[in-house]
């Protein structure tokens, strides 16, 4: 490949190397006769801003370094774009670079970037949001803000506030009552949360959080029917021995549309590691083949 090509970086990941990022991935990329410009952005409102205007420049390959939530915003404008999409795994978790097979060493992702073949994969959205793993209301939401509260009041890390948010909702233990409706039919259920993936997630206690494709053109809803801390300990307990899949007091259901209804007024969403309050209805959609990636060609 020869071409130039938009690097957007997120200096606040956990992989970043400092001052010495922009440089040394120029030096990475010019191996492989790539012309990269590369951003190092400071901010959420630095990766916006650069994302818009590499979208709306000539190059057709924008290249997101940093983890899910900075490749979910950067994919976004791409998508509108109509651009394609490379990947750089520099975050702490990076779910969306596995799930396509991008090996997470710096060196190998610029490989595929440049040796790699484009493929088209699904998009979901919310109320016109779009994310690129999962969204979900109810305990997740709320273990997210909880956690930014641990940092930013006690200077906690980003583990750290994870686990006494956990902790907290724990004791907690919140639910909701909602109305899902799909293919017709409307169900009433409480239950401590709802997730939505973007296709399909595996649940067995290997692959727990992996998802096998991207391009199957569903969603996949999961929710708990067991309230309380009782159900939370079981879930726990059935994901770590493998029995998920079987318990009655869990559903998964695979769909193109699913509309989730609250009673109340607003409500937490959580999309890709971020939130923001909504109104509902919630109205979920799978966007097909929304999105050009570069991914690693097969082995013969």
């Amino acid at each position: 490949m020869s071409a130039s090509v938009h690097v957007i970086v997120n200096s606040g990941s956990g992989s970043v190397l400092g001052d010495e990022t922009a440089n040394s991935l120029r030096e990475r990329f010019i191996a492989f006769g790539i012309k990269a410009e590369v951003h190092l952005a400071n901010s959420g409102k630095d990766i916006v801003q650069f994302a818009r205007e590499a979208a709306a420049g000539e190059a057709e390959l924008i290249v997101a370094g940093g983890g899910d939530g900075t490749i979910s915003t950067i994919a976004i404008e791409a998508s509108e774009a109509g651009k394609t999409l490379g990947i750089l795994p520099l975050g702490s978790l990076n779910n969306f670079s596995k799930d396509l097979g991008i090996p997470q060493n710096l060196n190998a992702a610029v490989r595929v970037i440049a040796e790699g073949e484009v493929r088209q994969i699904d998009l979901a959205e919310v109320n016109g949001r779009i994310f690129i793993n999962n969204s979900s209301i109810g305990l997740y939401p709320k273990m997210v803000v909880r956690r930014e509260q641990q940092q930013e009041k006690l200077g906690r890390g980003k583990w750290a506030s994870a686990f006494w948010a956990s902790l907290r909702l724990f004791r907690i233990s919140p639910f909701l009552k909602v109305d899902i409706e799909l293919d017709g039919k409307t169900f009433e259920r409480k239950t401590p949360f709802v997730f939505v993936g973007n296709n399909e997630y595996e649940m067995d206690m290997y692959n727990i959080g992996r998802r096998p494709s991207l391009e199957e053109g569903k969603l996949s809803l999961y929710f708990l029917h067991r309230q309380g801390r009782s159900g939370l300990v079981m879930l726990l307990w059935k994901t770590v021995t493998g029995g998920l899949k079987q318990w009655k007091d869990f559903e998964a259901v695979a769909t193109e549309h699913v509309t989730i209804r609250a009673r109340r007024k607003r409500i937490r969403v959580a999309f890709d590691g971020e939130t923001d309050i909504m109104r509902p209805p919630l109205e979920y959609r799978i966007r097909p083949k929304a999105l050009k990636v570069i991914v690693p060609r097969p082995e013969p």
